[in-house]
């Protein structure tokens, strides 16, 4: 299997479960679905075959004792590449993932910022973080005006 084809099934192996959380987001089915450990299951067991696969002596060196130059150098090459992009699907669907759980759990908007955790994962989180301390300070705002109300 050619290294462009893992790379390509990759990218569309995640699509389906972010399109799910992004357009279907209280749909049974979605919640069954993203509540379901076997997509990371299957993208981290590609993971460590990459890994594994990637690793030489000199990947090995670069990892063990990190410099930004050496790592550079790792990450020059397609298998390393190609493993680093399968982290990233791994990580950011994950942490997506967990974005949409909050949501669900907490009622809080959060399409917006699972479509940036699709292209960018850590502005996504950055964003529902934003999001969900905005939406804690207007829902503690509300209470006290509510209550002021009723009396």
């Amino acid at each position: 299997m050619t290294l462009a084809l893992i790379f390509d099934g990759a990218n569309l192996f995640v699509l389906p479960f972010w399109a799910l959380m992004i357009l279907l987001p209280n749909w049974t089915g979605t919640r069954r679905i993203m509540t379901s450990p076997w997509p990371f299951v299957a993208l981290a067991s590609l993971y460590l075959y990459l890994f594994i696969r990637a690793i030489t002596p000199d990947t090995a060196q670069a990892l063990a004792s990190p410099q930004l130059a050496d790592i550079a150098q790792a990450f020059g090459q397609e298998p390393v590449v190609l493993t680093g992009w399968v982290h990233f699907l791994v990580m950011d669907l994950f942490v997506g993932r967990w974005i949409y759980e909050e949501g669900q759990r907490t009622g809080v908007w959060v399409w917006h910022s699972l479509l940036l955790g699709l292209f960018a994962g850590p502005l996504g989180l950055l964003s529902h973080l934003i999001t969900a301390a905005v939406r804690g300070w207007w829902d503690a705002k509300a209470v006290p005006a509510a209550e002021a109300e009723s009396s």
